[in-house]
């Protein structure tokens, strides 16, 4: 491990909403026209940018005062190699701290809240003003670490995705997914709008949603309130859970294999049956997917990486 002064500190940080419609629109001033034409605040989009940028610069003073940095916009990370002693840090809310951390092999990663009066931020426990006295005991690893457990989806060919909150299995567009699913000695033909495989920490975020929908339907459908009692797996929790989504049964599917937990050595086997638009991607991240197309076997499981995230 290099010296706390020659380690280099990799910033992410990810464009804001002004950015992205100067990018659409090529000017501020149509974004602004486009954004007002439609009945909308443009000045939040601008509050938002100016509160990024000025934590932004924030943190960049602090790390020209070290050196050795180098700043990484999110759409470069699924191509950035991160040298084994750099230090991470995430600039944005909560979803650019899973989108980085799925790059990592054990690198202490930081959340950095932008705009604490905006974002709850669960994974962002530091502000910008924060990160000077901070930075010494990063470079020289005094900062206690909270285990994240990860899930990992290996292909046939040996290609890997890793995820942080979760993973999806199914169509590119909003078609019926079909593959064939084994699990704990089971296996059956689906028909379905995709799997979600999700980690302890996603288990507070999709699959969430999955279970809460789920269960208000089977409510109403049977004239009740829905009665839930769903209780999110521990961050560090070595097993996963999955849930099919929209299972159709038919002469040739069925939908027996429903949902179940996958504790670290167990695995979800899936064979695709797609011709094409096929994927699995992790995060959100849609761009950064592999393709899952007719043949094509993924084994998914608990990874042999964790997260490491400095609170």
């Amino acid at each position: 491990m290099p010296s706390p002064s020659d380690r280099k500190v990799v910033l992410v940080t990810r464009r804001t909403r002004l950015e992205e419609l100067i990018a659409r629109y090529h000017t501020a001033a149509q974004a602004r026209f486009y954004v007002e034409s439609l009945g909308a605040d443009f000045s939040d989009y601008q509050r938002e940018h100016d509160a990024y940028a000025a934590a932004r610069r924030s943190v960049v003073g602090v790390l020209e005062q070290h050196g050795r940095y180098q700043v990484v916009e999110r759409a470069f990370l699924a191509n950035f190699l991160f040298g084994p002693g750099d230090v991470v840090l995430a600039l944005g809310q909560d979803g650019l701290v899973a989108n980085t951390m799925k790059y990592l092999d054990g690198h202490p990663l930081v959340g950095i809240n932008p705009e604490p009066a905006r974002y709850d931020g669960v994974l962002l426990p530091f502000k910008a003003g924060d990160f000077g006295a901070l930075l010494p005991d990063l470079l020289s690893d005094r900062r206690a670490v909270r285990e994240v457990t990860m899930a990992r989806a290996t292909l046939s060919d040996r290609q890997t995705l890793y995820a942080v909150n979760d993973l999806f299995v199914g169509p590119r567009t909003h078609t019926s997914a079909r593959y064939e699913i084994r699990y704990d000695g089971r296996s059956e033909v689906q028909s379905s709008s995709g799997i979600i495989i999700a980690t302890g920490l996603g288990s507070t975020a999709w699959m969430r949603s999955v279970v809460t929908g789920a269960a208000a339907i089977a409510g109403a459908w049977q004239g009740q309130s829905a009665v839930l009692d769903y209780q999110p797996v521990p961050w560090d929790a070595e097993r996963l859970q999955f849930a099919v989504r929209e299972p159709f049964p038919s002469k040739t599917s069925r939908t027996d294999i429903a949902c179940g937990l996958l504790a670290r050595g167990e695995e979800l086997r899936l064979r695709s049956l797609m011709p094409e638009n096929g994927v699995i991607f992790s995060d959100g991240m849609e761009n950064d997917h592999l393709a899952f197309n007719s043949g094509t076997e993924a084994v998914i499981g608990v990874a042999e990486r964790r997260g490491r995230l400095v609170v």
